[in-house]
């Protein structure tokens, strides 16, 4: 057998990226997805080849300003041992998002190309952390009403907002969160989610606190603009006030805010197993776009 050669694209080999054959059934294909050179650079896209035939591929995405990739997105492969063979050779260690269809455990040629990315990643070292939802709203989904029990002001100090995030943090159901909190504590866990708002190219003066009638904390909702569509980058509810449905609130006034600054489709995400947060979207219309499975290293 040919030997396999791993090696990152060099500038102008971009059409190789697009010579492996790829159904569409999982990852950023099913999507509509395209790999292109605006968001992509050549040193962080990697393929396995043998002779002349790709049979492995991987992207890494990374902001425009970024030194490192901040996400693997794209991993297909028609040679499962040459996939984890070139995950384990590049080195870029980032999370793994694998992006799917909703519903995609009913669909047995869909479920098995999630389950081979999944196995071949798996024995690179990759583990499953949690499934998620991700959410896209337009304006025909209708623009809820503020409930108006809350108050909301902005916060420009982030000393205040990473103390917010302190207190946010103490009992998460965020895996992520749950996942930094253990290895490293709340202030790392705090500082990594304030460095995520400020990574976000949007406004900071967009973020708001939210406060109680009587001049409780209860939350913060973080309206941001991703850099390729407005976003919910936070809703949180401070643990001595969960359980009155006040994360419905904190999400219906990013939305509000959103779409005063012109726009017309919001995405958002939340792990499956967060179920107050997934209702709170339920009921301010957002629907389920896809699912989404984050994979990490140790």
């Amino acid at each position: 057998m040919t030997d396999l050669v791993i090696r990152p694209l060099r500038a102008g080999e971009e059409h190789l990226f697009d010579a492996l054959p790829d159904p569409g059934l999982v990852g950023f294909a099913a999507f509509g997805g395209r790999y292109d050179k605006q968001n992509y650079r050549p040193e962080w896209t990697w393929v396995a080849l043998r002779g002349d035939t790709v049979v492995a591929r991987a992207a890494w995405w990374g902001g425009p300003d970024d030194d490192e990739p901040v996400t693997l997105d794209w991993f297909d492969f028609t040679d499962a041992d040459a996939g984890t063979a070139l995950l384990r050779t590049a080195p870029l260690p980032t999370e793994y998002e694998l992006r799917l269809p909703p519903g995609w455990r009913d669909d047995p040629a869909v479920r098995a190309a999630a389950e081979a990315r999944i196995g071949a990643a798996g024995r690179a070292g990759l583990t499953p952390l949690v499934e998620r939802y991700r959410y896209r709203w337009t304006r025909e989904h209708g623009l809820p009403p503020r409930p108006r029990r809350l108050e909301f002001r902005p916060e420009p100090d982030d000393s205040v907002i990473l103390d917010v995030f302190r207190r946010l943090h103490r009992g998460s159901l965020d895996a992520h969160a749950r996942r930094t909190i253990a290895a490293s504590g709340l202030d790392a866990a705090a500082r990594e989610d304030l460095g995520y708002l400020r990574w976000m190219p949007s406004p900071r003066d967009w973020w708001r606190l939210a406060y109680s009638p009587a001049g409780d904390l209860v939350g913060l909702a973080a309206p941001c603009h991703h850099y390729s569509d407005p976003v919910i980058g936070y809703i949180g509810v401070v643990p001595e006030h969960r359980g009155h449905g006040y994360a419905y609130d904190l999400l219906v006034e990013a939305t509000h805010l959103l779409v005063e600054h012109g726009a017309d489709r919001i995405v958002a995400g939340t792990d499956v197993t967060n179920t107050p947060m997934a209702a709170a979207f339920a009921k301010a219309g957002y629907p389920v776009e896809q699912h989404r499975i984050d994979l990490v290293r140790p």
